[in-house]
């Protein structure tokens, strides 16, 4: 069942997309004049069609769940050249190469205006999320030696307002990527306000594929270590702990939060631990002795913690919410772009390349988690789909831009020959590509 689910979930994510960027090149073709003889989703044999339209268009589903096309009048393919005089006008490469440009562009287009409209209803609505509320840093880490005080909130990062701690890593992964210094502005707990400032050699050296925020001592504030559970037999129920306690120390050592105590936990395997509580407004002593995990070799005491964290609802008027989802987009595109620059000239790793297991994992994950988080990881695979098709590889839309774009320059549209072996070329390479995100996403399932 839970296979049915994520393959319902990657099905329902990646279909329309297909769909949507297959009709952006279908409309504009049309409104260009052009003749579309074949709308398909999917590629190789054609399994099931219809025709529809005054042009008869054949609207087809084919074998191959990889993407589709739209085939359009075209005399460089025997199959698709035009039968007689009367449809030469509307055949695709008799047409200005503005009109070429705009008909190939559209697809991508296509993948990053439903990328902007589905984050544009998100703000709309407003989506819960945690708070960008620190907890206090780590001793030594770059947080805390910019002077970063745990129960503060980070309202701005290099200028750039957060209000989640969601648009906060995303600003420090940003930073990572650009190797530049992040100057945070954060809300104190009395109400003022004050600068910290990272910087850039502290950053540089992160592997941005890690949690980047965590690395540098930033995490998300938690309550109290309030006990909220205690599992019958465990070490929690041995040592006496009951629901509704208050851990204040373990070994003496404050305990600052219910993660804190989950660390002290997982650390003592095996060992005694003195745990100083709360209960009914008294404070008692216990000792428990964590038991050790057979599979990761850490102690857990089998309590369940109350570890709410702090909540906002991050929301947008219409105009605002359109504002901030073009601006999301256009940064997740450029981002994308710096990664893959990294990817070539070796800055990081080609491990980040990912294939249709892992995108699947995802949106099964994000499905399970609620809508909003499931229409936020379709809009980024809407702009992973739209970047990737826009790069200079022939076969790819990119690659015919390219041509087009050469062709503007030259004054003449490039021969036929190297057209041929640029698209062989090309093909080597989506190949290459897509075996090397398919070896990935089995390294990650192994």
């Amino acid at each position: 069942m839970s296979l049915l689910y994520t393959v319902l979930a990657f099905a329902l994510a990646l279909g329309p997309l297909i769909v949507l960027h297959e009709l952006g090149h279908y409309l504009v073709a049309r409104a260009c004049g052009v003749k579309v003889l074949r709308f398909s989703i999917g590629m190789g044999r054609v399994v099931w069609s219809r025709r529809f339209g005054p042009d008869q268009t054949e609207w087809a589903i084919s074998a191959l769940p990889l993407g589709g096309y739209v085939k359009m009048l075209d005399s460089r393919d025997p199959e698709t050249a035009p039968k007689d005089e009367s449809e030469l006008a509307r055949e695709f490469t008799r047409q200005n190469v503005w009109r070429r440009i705009a008909i190939v562009a559209a697809g991508p287009l296509a993948n990053f205006l439903v990328a902007i409209a589905l984050m544009a209803a998100l703000f709309m609505h407003g989506v819960e999320e945690p708070s960008a509320r620190l907890r206090t840093a780590p001793q030594g880490t770059a947080a805390q030696l910019a002077g970063v005080r745990g129960g503060d909130t980070v309202v701005a990062v290099n200028g750039n307002p957060v209000q989640s701690w969601a648009e906060l890593r995303w600003q420090i992964i940003g930073a990572t990527v650009d190797k530049r210094e992040a100057r945070l502005e954060l809300r104190a707990q009395d109400g003022g306000s004050y600068h910290a400032t990272i910087p850039a050699e502290r950053i540089a050296g992160l592997d941005v594929e890690g949690d980047v925020a965590k690395a540098l001592g930033l995490d998300l504030w938690r309550a109290r270590a309030r006990i909220e559970k205690v599992l019958p037999g465990g070490a929690g129920e041995r040592a006496g702990l009951q629901a509704g306690d208050l851990v204040l120390r373990a070994d003496g050592k404050a305990v600052e939060d219910g993660m804190a105590f989950t660390e002290t936990m997982r650390a003592a395997a095996g060992r005694t631990v003195r745990l100083e509580v709360e209960r009914a407004g008294r404070v008692q002593s216990l000792t428990v002795t964590p038991e050790r995990e057979a599979a990761s070799g850490r102690g857990v005491a089998k309590v369940l913690l109350s570890q709410p964290v702090e909540m906002v609802t991050v929301s947008s008027g219409p105009f605002e919410a359109i504002d901030k989802g073009a601006e999301r987009t256009w940064e997740t595109s450029t981002m994308t772009l710096k990664m893959i620059g990294k990817m070539i000239t070796g800055e990081a790793s080609w491990k980040n390349v990912t294939g249709p297991i892992t995108i699947a994992d995802y949106a099964g994950q994000t499905a399970r988690i609620g809508l909003a988080t499931y229409l936020q990881f379709i809009a980024f695979i809407s702009i992973s789909l739209g970047v990737m098709n826009l790069l200079p590889i022939p076969v790819l839309d990119g690659g015919h831009l390219l041509y087009y774009s050469l062709e503007v320059l030259t004054g003449r549209p490039l021969p036929a020959r190297v057209g041929e072996y640029a698209q062989r070329v090309g093909v080597g390479l989506l190949f290459m590509l897509m075996a090397l995100a398919v070896f990935n996403d089995l390294v990650r399932l192994l």
